[in-house]
């Protein structure tokens, strides 16, 4: 995997994911809030219009909190939608105008396994995830927007039990599993979804729809017109 770290491919194209976040970052003012608050939104300013995501910090508080502190770092201003696939997802939040990536903080732990075992959503459209490379403890600032029902992307929560007595995946039925080797899987911690395009769905669609192309150290997926998040800002 290069340092570029692709998003989730289509099942015709699975590659790994976009992405770095952080394990140890330290929970900031901004990202205090979202622990204390109720589903803070984000506005991103883009050169394509608005949208508007809300954010779930009681399902997957210390991916939004990482979320939230590189907004309020203004880290995503500037950055480009650098890979757009219009049957699948828009990604972004990683790699400025220029296409250089910029740096970030560690890792963000993963929680998608634990946010959709409380009742968090899945992989749908216009639900916001985390992107990453293969490793799922990889995911740092970048994400995604589905732009379809992405149900091959949602982590699989594991029941309880040492071993598990029994397992379902992928329409197949797995008895008296020892609870590591599923605990090592990397194929079910799938995306960890942190929020929700609450106003300006017709941004995403116009976005996913862009002609795209080689741009800069990419060799496919990039907007020919690029589309830049010009500002991110905490509404509430």
């Amino acid at each position: 995997m290069t340092t570029s770290q692709r998003t989730p491919l289509r099942r015709r194209a699975a590659i790994g994911l976009m992405a770095l976040a952080s394990a140890g970052a330290m929970l900031l003012p901004m990202a205090a809030q979202a622990q204390a608050g109720a589903a803070p939104r984000v506005k991103l300013n883009t050169s394509a219009g608005d949208i508007v995501i809300e954010l779930y910090p009681d399902k997957a508080p210390k991916t939004v909190a990482n979320f939230l502190q590189y907004v309020e770092d203004k880290h995503y201003d500037g950055t480009v939608f650098h890979r757009v696939i219009s049957n699948f997802m828009v990604q972004g939040g990683g790699f400025d105008a220029s296409y250089k990536q910029k740096p970030t903080r560690p890792p963000v732990p993963h929680e998608g396994q634990a946010a959709l075992a409380a009742g968090g959503p899945r992989n749908v459209v216009g639900t916001v995830a985390m992107a990453r490379t293969n490793d799922p403890q990889s995911a740092s600032s970048q994400f995604f927007i589905n732009v379809a029902d992405n149900a091959f992307l949602d982590p699989t929560p594991i029941p309880p039990g040492d071993p598990v007595p029994q397992f379902e995946y992928r329409g197949k039925t797995y008895k008296d599993v020892p609870r590591a080797s599923l605990l090592n899987a990397g194929e079910l911690y799938g995306y960890t979804v942190f929020g929700k395009v609450v106003a300006g769905m017709d941004v995403v669609n116009k976005i996913k729809a862009t002609p795209t192309g080689a741009g800069g150290p990419f060799p496919t997926d990039v907007p020919k017109t690029p589309i830049t998040i010009l500002k991110a800002t905490l509404e509430k």
